[in-house]
């Protein structure tokens, strides 16, 4: 079974779902990855700031990170190997990366041109 794992930048919280101003993306993220787990898939989600140890001990985004800082974040791990930057996965991405039925994520296939980032910018929740 395939592993997957998104870095994401730093954020007021564990998703970036907080404040009053929710950014669609990541709650369309945390849809998406809240149905890959109850399917069985391992998926992990790491937040600069919650949980910096991560960026550390993974190697391909460390080295990553010190090459082109935290601007090229969302990272897209699939096996070991950095597989998109910048953005976050579309539905039809992460149903093809993982092998999954097409219809598992619904028919939303995301916006590549959102990169996202916390609704909370000024302060923490």
């Amino acid at each position: 079974m395939k592993t997957m794992q998104i870095f994401e930048p730093a954020m007021c919280c564990s998703t970036g779902l907080c404040g009053v101003g929710v950014d669609p993306e990541l709650l369309r993220i945390s849809t998406v990855i809240e149905t890959l787990k109850k399917h069985g898939i391992t998926i992990g989600r790491f937040n600069l700031n919650n949980a910096p140890k991560e960026f550390v001990n993974n190697k391909v985004v460390n080295d990553f990170i010190n090459a082109k800082g935290p601007d090229g974040l969302p990272i897209a791990v699939l096996d070991g190997k950095i597989v998109l930057t910048g953005r976050y996965p579309t539905n039809a991405e992460f149903t093809k990366w993982l092998g999954l039925p097409s219809d598992l994520l619904g028919k939303s296939s995301g916006n590549p041109k959102r990169n996202g980032g916390c609704c909370c910018k000024g302060g923490c929740c």
